[in-house]
């Protein structure tokens, strides 16, 4: 296989960027789409001048792989069904709204040597990808996604919808199992929990403050991080993250910073110095589907595989568990 056929089902915002920046991906053939909404479907069909499916069956026998972004209650019927018929699957986050369901399709997955890709998209922002010269090992992370209302998404909880999103990156970051978690959080303006706050405990003694809003007057989404003789800010709406750390008087000859002096005695003496690692031009979306594509043809694990977003609602679903306690409490 040289070429993979793939399908978008669910034209919904998401839906249609996916259908987008499939026709730019390499090796890829954009088959066509699907949503419930006929309507929809064809008024993204006749801007993307790309081919409509009347029903899933039909679009599901024509392609190799499908791009799953319908909401999230839908994501277990579809992957589940789009891998009985033997094709690879990319499903936006969360993974599915339960776990049980989440661990059937990483289970049939690896059963039937399918690939599954979840889309954090958060993974491949510009923010985090400049630092990969670095060795991040995190010991303490706080950070802060708020957005504004908006009711796309209100079908789960911000957890599920927003906090994910964060979740998934420190546990990338975080070498070491949860160890304890505590979490508060409140419906406001949707049925489901729309603000939270959780603390999640590891193994090594890593701690993580992770808040999450879709309530808030202003967008935020920044993530701020500690670890021995650093501590790095990345701005994930300007892609920008800055990084002040300790280094030696032999490294400084070496390198080009911008020095806030030194600290220590002796020969212990270290100087403060700050850097701003370049920002890639990358676009998160295209780049993450391009890994699909790519990982799919090459029969190689996906860099955000179907386990990693189960780990990732694993810890989502405690964060909840732990909301619905402290409010019998």
């Amino acid at each position: 296989m040289n070429t993979l056929k793939i399908g978008v089902i669910g034209i919904g915002h998401l839906g249609k960027l996916h259908t987008k920046l499939l026709r730019e991906v390499n090796n890829c053939e954009l088959t066509g789409i699907f949503d419930t909404d006929i309507g929809k479907a064809k008024s993204a069909g006749k801007e993307f001048s790309v081919n409509v499916f009347d029903d899933l069956d039909g679009l599901l026998g024509a392609v190799d792989a499908v791009s799953i972004a319908a909401t999230t209650s839908a994501h277990y019927e579809l992957v589940k069904k789009a891998f009985e018929l033997g094709k690879r699957v990319f499903v936006e986050k969360p993974i599915t709204a339960a776990i049980h369901e989440a661990e059937e399709l990483v289970e049939l997955a690896d059963k039937k040597n399918l690939t599954l890709q979840v889309g954090h998209i958060e993974r491949f922002n510009p923010a985090l990808v400049s630092l990969e010269k670095y060795n991040l090992d995190p010991k303490f992370i706080q950070t802060d996604r708020l957005a504004q209302f908006n009711p796309r998404g209100t079908d789960v909880a911000v957890v599920l919808d927003l906090m994910i999103h964060d979740i998934d990156i420190i546990l990338s970051l975080v070498k070491s199992e949860v160890k304890n978690v505590n979490a508060s959080g409140v419906a406001v303006v949707s049925d489901n929990v729309d603000i939270a706050n959780a603390r999640i405990e590891f193994e090594n003694g890593a701690v993580a403050n992770v808040t999450a809003s879709r309530i808030s007057q202003k967008k935020m989404r920044k993530m701020r991080m500690f670890q021995r003789d650093a501590y790095i800010s990345l701005d994930f709406i300007t892609g920008v993250s800055e990084v002040y750390r300790l280094v030696s008087p032999e490294e400084m000859k070496n390198g080009k910073f911008i020095s806030f002096g030194e600290m220590g005695v002796g020969t212990k003496k270290k100087m403060v110095v700050y850097e701003q690692p370049e920002q890639k031009e990358i676009n998160a979306l295209k780049h993450e589907l391009q890994l699909f594509v790519d990982a799919t043809l090459n029969n190689e694990k996906p860099v955000v595989s179907g386990y990693d977003g189960l780990k990732a609602l694993r810890v989502a679903e405690i964060i909840l568990k732990k909301i619905e306690e402290s409010k019998i409490a």
